[in-house]
């Protein structure tokens, strides 16, 4: 993983690198990432992926040497993720928490998204055996799972799916809970929360996927509330031509900025 720092999205490209590997998350597998400020604990969390779900913590978000070396919220892999995941990953952790509890959701690329939970005062010990939130085909609920609070008791889930051309896109549903029944938003390939197909590029279109990101977020507790309003969401895409394996395509960062807001 690595760690890059700027006050303009038009600076981002020139960014420098910092490698997580130099701080104590050291070296091996860690993916995925998710960052959010505790406030009960006034420490920043880094939520990602190393064979398990696990997380690191930070007093100061912009000291990216300060990160702690990694601890995992279960000591091996749930029964239920291994049950339904088959000779599929479990991947794509991700935190959100309300007044009394915090939800740890993933993903196990074989259709289902589960989640789990512990209360605020416990967090980040005390999870939970996950259960089934949602679950679809495999790769129309494949990975990459947001949760956010949008406001009036309102919650966001999106989740990446890959389409009928074989490219990336998101999903999305709403609920009144965060461990609710979840209803559909716009959850189609025909009327997709972000595709290709709805996307006007700035230029050349560069990519036919958008894939696994996350939300610009001004207010940054473990809530994860954003505004409806002037959504922002960073992403991955690459160049249509590109081919090969997942883990050595050419991914790029890309920034959607929503324009169709009812607000």
């Amino acid at each position: 993983m690595v760690y890059i720092t700027f006050t303009d999205f038009a600076d981002a490209g020139s960014a420098s690198f910092y490698y997580l590997d130099q701080s104590s998350i050291s070296t091996g597998y860690r993916a995925a990432p998710e960052v959010f400020y505790f406030e009960p604990q006034k420490l920043w969390y880094l939520v990602y992926q190393n064979g398990n779900a696990a997380y690191s913590t930070n007093a100061d978000i912009t000291d990216p040497s300060g990160w702690t070396a990694p601890k995992t919220f279960y000591s091996s892999e749930p029964a239920a993720i291994t049950a339904a995941r088959g000779s599929n990953a479990w991947v794509d952790m991700w935190v959100i928490c309300d007044t009394d509890s915090c939800y740890l959701f993933s993903s196990d690329d074989n259709g289902q998204l589960f989640r789990s939970s512990t209360s605020v005062a416990d967090f980040p010990s005390g999870m939970g055996e996950p259960v089934v939130a949602l679950e679809d085909s495999q790769y129309a609920l494949f990975e990459a799972s947001n949760v956010y609070s949008v406001g009036d008791g309102t919650y966001l889930l999106i989740v990446e799916a890959i389409g009928n051309d074989g490219n990336r896109y998101f999903r999305s549903w709403t609920s009144d809970s965060i461990d609710g029944t979840w209803t559909g938003l716009a959850d189609t390939e025909s009327n997709p929360f972000a595709k290709s197909t709805n996307v006007v590029f700035d230029g050349d279109a560069w990519t036919k996927s958008i894939s696994h990101g996350e939300m610009v977020r001004t207010h940054v507790d473990q809530t994860l509330s954003i505004s409806p309003c002037n959504l922002q969401y960073l992403y991955q895409g690459l160049d249509p031509t590109a081919t090969g394996d997942y883990n050595t395509l050419p991914w790029s960062l890309g920034l959607l900025t929503q324009t169709n807001s009812a607000c």
